[in-house]
């Protein structure tokens, strides 16, 4: 597969500009485009577009198990139809690192947490991979599932904050908060362990449980979880209305009624 030409801008809300020659596709997570030039053709396929043995059935049941893996059914082809280079932009998300990984330095698989697939070349397939111990998948922050992307090239993923990324040895082990392990190699093991004492999983602030990852292989970690920016905001939100105005307060004290209403109603 030929080396893909792209460059990544900006800093906290990035995008990725990639540079396609005559004839040359990339494909990108549904909804993810910035902007394409005029011979750019963009058309959405079912899944990823590989093949099955049982034809448009197979495909569909692919595209649902994709679904699963916080992606949505259908994806995004662009191809450059014109006879001069042409540019496709794909944009983050959310606030973080787009994060380019070369699969075959990674054995050709890598997992990664449901939702972190953005784009890639076209032939890469996303799959699932379950969590074979039920304490990993019951206690782990990404569940039973997670994406198992496979194929050859270049995979842009997305983590939220900072990106820290650890080559661990044959001996080499790491302990993660449960949120911020983004994707990791095939060859890395991962397993959940509990935080020690009564005392520091009440009051310590990081929960019950943390990830711990074994090498050989390389982890991507990111250092503001969604989750934790959600509750981050929503905390200021609330706290906000409540040091506000008298007004305030009364919109605030309107929203919880509306909101409990609707739930009686149901």
């Amino acid at each position: 597969m030929a080396a893909l030409n792209y460059t990544i801008h900006g800093n906290d809300l990035q995008y990725v500009q990639v540079n396609l020659a005559p004839g040359e596709a990339f494909m990108a997570e549904q909804g993810a485009m910035m902007y394409t030039d005029q011979a750019i053709e963009m058309r959405a396929i079912l899944g990823d577009g590989s093949r099955s043995s049982f034809a448009m059935i197979g495909r569909l049941f692919k595209a649902i198990k994709r679904r699963f893996t916080g992606e949505s059914m259908f994806s995004s082809v662009y191809t450059n139809q014109g006879l001069s280079a042409q540019d496709v932009a794909i944009a983050a998300p959310s606030p973080g690192q787009i994060v380019p990984i070369q699969l075959h330095e990674q054995g050709g698989t890598l997992i990664c947490q449901k939702g972190a697939y953005l784009a890639g070349q076209v032939g890469q397939t996303i799959a699932l991979a379950f969590q074979k111990r039920i304490r990993v998948g019951l206690l782990g922050g990404e569940g039973f599932i997670m994406q198992k992307i496979s194929g050859e090239g270049t995979v842009f993923v997305h983590a939220s904050g900072t990106l820290k990324a650890v080559e661990l040895g044959p001996t080499d082990s790491l302990k993660i908060d449960t949120g911020c392990l983004v994707a990791m190699s095939s060859t890395v093991r991962y397993d959940i362990k509990y935080t020690g004492t009564l005392k520091t999983s009440l009051f310590g602030g990081e929960g019950l449980f943390y990830a711990t990852v074994a090498g050989p292989g390389r982890v991507w970690i990111q250092s503001l979880p969604m989750n934790r920016l959600g509750q981050i905001i929503l905390k200021a939100a609330v706290v906000g209305q409540s040091k506000g105005s008298i007004w305030g307060k009364l919109y605030l004290m309107f929203i919880i009624v509306a909101v409990i209403i609707a739930l009686v109603g149901k």
